[in-house]
């Protein structure tokens, strides 16, 4: 993961420290002395551009390339994950895993700006009680993971995401099954004959057209935190997104991506065209279909690169790491938690006892 810190320095007017935005409060606030900063975030400078993805994917702009930041890139060398950090910060774990095996990563070059985000909008503090009543709700964790699993160390994180638009014109063609029921004559185990009702299928050719557009199709740039995770706390709720502004990501860290804009946009295209199967089948008339063929055209294809909020909790029980996220806008969590031993048998033996009650039963 990549680690972004902003350029100019959001000063705290009474005392001259770092103003860090507050979720809580929706501005930005000094830790140290509490007082809020006259900040003004420029919400009008520039409107949020869809970039086009083919002049970007052949020549992208230089204005749209380089955090603009006096920040330096580090890798670290146990989960890979990239970070970009103050170019005055010279000690640093890693986010992702706390590692402190990071070394100078200089194999990404003037990268894609991000040109808008998701301020955070939840608090660290709504954060750790949410996460411990989630461990709370979860039977089978241990008794003592709220408190082993140090939901203090939650941490603020802006994840890297792509997002995709396009038009698309869909033909399609299929085998359209239409059921129909028949009276046959069969015989049971003893040889008697009955009579019962067999469903049968009617195949035939159909075919049709889906016209859709798709609206920020999103696509995590994050190699730091697992994608399944992330996926599992989506959708951010991207009309709410805001031109970039350093002052959002004071106080907390920002990822770089590092699933580069090309891969991106293929993993998007197939996602699209996994949705484009799903409204073509739900278009084929009568009760089922086989060997539908979709021939999708896109036009007018564009991307965003944003960042997006998330509180991440890394920490381990026993001998295993555990990783929890949750989103900063909505709140969502999903993660991992280890397993009580003890509560899985005493599931196991009670299932035992009541097949063994109901065999006595039953004799």
């Amino acid at each position: 993961m990549t680690d972004v810190v902003a350029r100019e320095k959001h000063a705290c007017p009474a005392c001259g420290a770092q103003a860090e935005w507050n979720p809580a409060s929706q501005r930005l606030v000094c830790p140290f002395c509490g007082t809020e900063s006259p900040y003004v975030f420029d919400k009008d400078t520039g409107k949020i551009q869809e970039i086009d993805l083919v002049t970007a994917l052949r020549d992208l702009p230089e204005e749209l390339r380089g955090w603009h930041l006096e920040s330096r890139s580090v890798q670290c060398q146990s989960c890979k994950a990239v970070m970009v950090f103050p170019a005055e910060r010279v000690g640093q774990n890693c986010e992702f895993c706390g590692s402190p095996a990071l070394v100078p990563y200089e194999e990404i070059k003037a990268p894609i700006t991000p040109q808008s985000l998701l301020p955070f909008k939840i608090g660290a503090g709504r954060v750790r009680d949410d996460i411990r009543r989630w461990f709370g709700s979860k039977w089978f964790a241990p008794g003592n993971l709220k408190r082993r699993a140090l939901v203090d160390t939650v941490r603020s994180l802006y994840v890297p995401y792509w997002t995709f638009d396009a038009q698309v014109h869909c033909p399609w063609e299929a085998e359209a099954g239409h059921y129909y029921y028949v009276r046959e004559e069969v015989r049971d185990g003893r040889g008697r004959p009955q009579v019962r009702q067999v469903r049968k299928v009617r195949w035939e050719w159909a075919s049709g057209v889906v016209d859709h557009f798709f609206d920020d199709e999103p696509v995590p740039g994050t190699r730091g935190m697992r994608t399944d995770l992330v996926r599992q706390i989506e959708p951010f709720p991207t009309p709410e997104l805001v031109p970039y502004d350093t002052g959002y990501l004071s106080g907390h860290v920002v990822e770089h991506y590092q699933v580069v804009l090309v891969e991106a946009a293929n993993m998007s295209r197939e996602a699209m065209r996994q949705k484009l199967t799903e409204m073509c089948g739900a278009q084929v008339p009568g009760d089922t279909y086989r060997n539908l063929s979709i021939h999708p055209e896109f036009s007018r294809p564009t991307f965003k690169h944003v960042l997006v909020p998330v509180w991440f909790l890394s920490y381990t029980y026993g001998a295993k790491a555990y990783q929890v996220a949750v989103n900063g806008c909505t709140g969502k969590i999903a993660g991992d938690y280890p397993k009580s031993v003890w509560k899985i048998a005493l599931v196991v033996i009670a299932i035992l006892l009541i097949v063994m009650v109901v065999l006595l039963n039953a004799d």
